[in-house]
C-alpha cells in the first residue's frame, strides 16, 4: 500500500496574503480552494497546503520543500528579490546563508505568520536507498 500525503491545514492570521507569498516564492497555483473556507497552494500534483483564515493564536509549523539544485537557485533568487531574510539554520540567526552541511543546499525563512519555510537539495531526514 502507498500512502501519500493529499493536503494539510495551515492556520494563519493572514490566508491569503501568507498562501500568495509561498506560491509565488516556490511558482506554484495557488487559489481559493474548491471546499471549505481555504486558500489553497497546490505545491505539486499530490500536495495542497490549505491555509485557513483564523483569529485564535496557532503553534509555529515547519514545512520543508525538497527541491531540484536547479528549483533551489529558482526559489533563492525569488526569497532575495522580495527582499525576505532567510538562514542556514532552523533555529539560528538571520545570517543570508546557505546550509551545505548534508551534501545538498538548504535554507530556511519565516512567513508573515511565523511559519517556518525551508528549502532543500537533499533530504537529511532519510538515509539515501
Amino acid at each position: 500500500m502507498t500512502i501519500h500525503l493529499d493536503h494539510t491545514i495551515v492556520p494563519s492570521h493572514t490566508r491569503d496574503e501568507s498562501a500568495k507569498q509561498l506560491a509565488e516564492l516556490l511558482d506554484v497555483p495557488c487559489g481559493p480552494a474548491q471546499a471549505g473556507p481555504f486558500f489553497a497552494v497546490y505545491v505539486n500534483d499530490g500536495l495542497t497546503l490549505d491555509f485557513i483564515q483564523t483569529d485564535e493564536d496557532f503553534p509555529i509549523y515547519h514545512f520543508a520543500f525538497r527541491v531540484t539544485e536547479q528549483d533551489f537557485d529558482r526559489i533563492l533568487g525569488r526569497i532575495q528579490m522580495a527582499g525576505i531574510d532567510y538562514r542556514s539554520d532552523v533555529r539560528g540567526p538571520v545570517n543570508m546563508k546557505i546550509n551545505t552541511d548534508y551534501g545538498g543546499r538548504m535554507l530556511y525563512w519565516n512567513e508573515p505568520d511565523g511559519h517556518q519555510w525551508e528549502i532543500l537539495t537533499a533530504s537529511y531526514a532519510r538515509a539515501p536507498k
